[in-house]
């Protein structure tokens, strides 16, 4: 059940289905997956670019600790997360949590589990570029993280 940190643009669709090709065929019948994107907009104001910043190895160690709660919680053949660091900008995906289960309610389930999860207990910090120029952090309690 990986876990991948990419500094960078990133193909969800292609990330998930070349993992999907490591599952045993007929060992699933559900995916479910979440992709995030990059807004244009926080907490009314216009957002232009995003740096999004992680503590290497603790990051994908608290990651793979939310896969492996999921696992105990839900029946899971596996489960992908894939996150960006970097320089990004609106439109551009961020993050990718998928699924893969005997039934969908275990994939539904897990996937809102794990981008929850990741939203309250991954080390990420992101900063914001508005259109005027002007940078802030957003704090993890606000709506916009």
């Amino acid at each position: 059940m990986p876990v991948l940190i990419i500094e960078g643009s990133f193909d969800p669709a292609a990330l998930q289905a070349s993992h999907e090709k490591t599952l045993t065929p007929g060992s699933f019948g559900a995916t479910a997956n979440f992709i995030g994107t990059m807004r244009s907009v926080n907490e009314g104001d216009p957002v232009v670019g995003m740096r999004l910043e992680h503590y290497p190895g603790m990051t994908e160690k608290e990651l793979q600790h939310i896969i492996d709660d999921a696992s105990e919680k839900w029946r899971l053949i596996d489960a992908l997360i894939v996150h960006r660091v970097g320089a990004m900008t609106p439109g551009e995906p961020i993050v990718l949590t998928t699924a893969w289960s005997m039934h969908r309610k275990d994939a539904f389930e897990a996937v809102r589990y794990l981008m929850e999860a990741l939203k309250s207990r991954a080390p990420f910090w992101k900063k914001e570029t508005l259109a005027d120029g002007t940078a802030r952090w957003v704090e993890r309690n606000t709506p916009g993280y």
